[in-house]
C-alpha cells in the first residue's frame, strides 16, 4: 500500500512541476504555489523530489526558477568546477558540483 501511495506522490510532484513550468510566464505566483504543494506532497509521502526538478526552485524562498528571468546561472572553476544559481527574489546562492568525465 505504501509503495502505491509513494508512486502516486511522485506522479503528482512531476505533474505539479510541469504545470509550474507552463504557467510561469503568465502567473509566476501560481507557479510558486505549485512548488509549495509539490514540496508538501514530497514531505507527506516521504519521497525525494527528482534532481531535474530540485534544481528548478529556490531552497530558501521556494520560488520556481527560470534562468534569465528570476535567477542567473554562472559557472565557476575555483577549487572544483561548479554551477552557481542565484535567486533574484531572496539572493540565495545554490551551488551544484560538476563532475568531469575521465
Amino acid at each position: 500500500m505504501r509503495r502505491i501511495i509513494r508512486e502516486i506522490g511522485r506522479e503528482r510532484i512531476d505533474k505539479l512541476f510541469r504545470m509550474a513550468e507552463k504557467v510561469f510566464h503568465e502567473n509566476p505566483e501560481l507557479a510558486d504555489r505549485y512548488v509549495e504543494i509539490a514540496r508538501k506532497i514530497s514531505m507527506k509521502v516521504r519521497v525525494r523530489i527528482p534532481t531535474k526538478w530540485r534544481r528548478r526552485f529556490c531552497h530558501k524562498c521556494y520560488t520556481f526558477l527560470v534562468p534569465g528571468v528570476n535567477c542567473h546561472v554562472r559557472i565557476r572553476s575555483r577549487r572544483s568546477t561548479h554551477i552557481v544559481v542565484t535567486c533574484h527574489k531572496c539572493g540565495n546562492k545554490m551551488r551544484y558540483i560538476v563532475k568531469r568525465g575521465k
